[in-house]
């Protein structure tokens, strides 16, 4: 049974996948969700050292900041959106494992079937409108309406970027549990 406290960064045991294409595919997302991890943990860091320079710039020198929140917040959300295709592949969402234990492998196997297409069809939906939002926000020129107005439509991309990579990595282990069968190994 998973807490979401295991440190390991392996992908959990998953079905061979058969299909070149398909494991073409899951390759280049992995390569792709490694090298988005890394940006994620630059921009955390980036995050923490603009409000470090904010609080220092203003209680030490008196010198008022009107862009870092904003700043801080668009680095948040590309490194959280970005990298939840990375935590989807590594299944490292918080999930409610309360029946698990109870269930035969086969059972949870199509117990996790059903939440993945579940889980698909919200994400899917999400990118999809987060697409139109930011087409909305580009083309109408909307910005933020602090002092800096950077344009909305970054961290809507941002967003919308990040759902769809999500989606691509949900319909990946929908498709490799498929392959697999009923009698497929354990994901």
């Amino acid at each position: 049974m998973s807490h979401g406290f295991e440190t390991s960064v392996e992908a959990p045991l998953a079905p061979p996948i058969a299909n070149p294409l398909v494991s073409g595919l899951a390759a280049a997302l992995d390569l792709l969700n490694r090298i988005i991890l890394i940006g994620s943990q630059v921009a955390l860091i980036a995050a923490s050292l603009v409000l470090t320079y904010s609080v220092a710039a203003r209680y030490l020198f008196k010198q008022p900041t009107y862009w870092q929140d904003e700043a801080a917040v668009f680095l948040l959300v590309g490194a959280t959106f970005l990298s939840a295709a990375y935590v989807q592949s590594r299944r490292g969402h918080i999930g409610i494992e309360a029946l698990t234990g109870l269930l035969s492998p086969r059972v949870n196997r199509i117990r996790l079937f059903i939440v993945d297409c579940a889980s698909f069809a919200f994400c899917a939906f999400f990118a999809w409108k987060s697409w139109v939002l930011t087409h909305e926000a580009y083309v109408d020129g909307q910005v933020s309406s602090s002092t800096w107005a950077p344009p909305l439509s970054i961290p809507y991309c941002i967003m919308a970027t990040g759902m769809t990579l999500l989606s691509i990595q949900i319909a990946l282990q929908l498709i490799v549990a498929a392959s697999a069968g009923p009698k497929g190994g354990e994901r």
